[in-house]
C-alpha cells in the first residue's frame, strides 16, 4: 500500500507511513483523557455566600465606624432584621450610651442607624443583651 503522510484506514482510524510497508496507528489527541485547568477565582465562596439567599445563608449585623473630622467619628449599625422597630432601638442605644444618633434610609442599605461616637463594642454587647441578634451574627468593621 502505498500512502501519503497522513491517511486514513477502512476503519477511519488514521495511519502514519513510515516508509512503502511500515504502517503504524496514530493516537492522537482523542485517545488520550487531557483534563485543562480552569481559571480559578479566589473570590468564588464569597460570591457563592453574597448571592445564595436561601437557607443556610446568615444574615449578619454590621457594627462600623466611619471617621468624620479630627477626633469626631460615627458609628452605622446595618442588617437589623425589619420587623424591629429602629426607632425604639435608636432610643434605648442613646439612653444607654449618652450619645445621639439617628435612623437615616438608605437606597442599597435600607435602614441604618448612626450614632455619634465610636460605639462598636456597646452597640455589639447592647444587641446580643437585648435578645436583638446573637454573638455569632455580629460583625464588628473597623480598626
Amino acid at each position: 500500500m502505498l500512502c501519503s503522510f497522513l491517511s486514513e484506514t477502512n476503519s477511519g482510524n488514521p495511519v502514519i507511513c513510515l516508509g512503502t510497508n511500515q504502517t503504524q496507528q496514530a493516537s492522537f489527541m482523542s485517545d488520550l483523557d487531557v483534563q485543562l485547568p480552569s481559571a480559578f477565582d479566589p473570590f468564588a465562596e464569597a460570591n457563592a455566600e453574597d448571592s445564595s439567599a436561601g437557607a443556610g445563608s446568615k444574615d449578619y449585623v454590621h457594627v462600623r465606624t466611619q471617621q468624620r473630622n479630627g477626633r469626631k467619628s460615627l458609628t452605622t449599625v446595618q442588617g437589623l432584621k425589619k420587623e424591629y422597630s429602629y426607632n425604639k432601638i435608636l432610643k434605648d442605644l442613646k439612653k444607654e450610651f449618652c450619645c445621639n444618633g439617628t435612623v437615616v434610609q438608605d437606597p442599597e442599605l435600607g435602614q441604618v442607624i448612626q450614632l455619634q461616637g465610636d460605639q462598636r463594642k456597646n452597640v455589639a454587647t447592647f444587641l446580643v443583651q437585648a435578645g436583638i441578634a446573637k454573638k455569632e451574627s455580629i460583625k464588628i468593621h473597623g480598626f
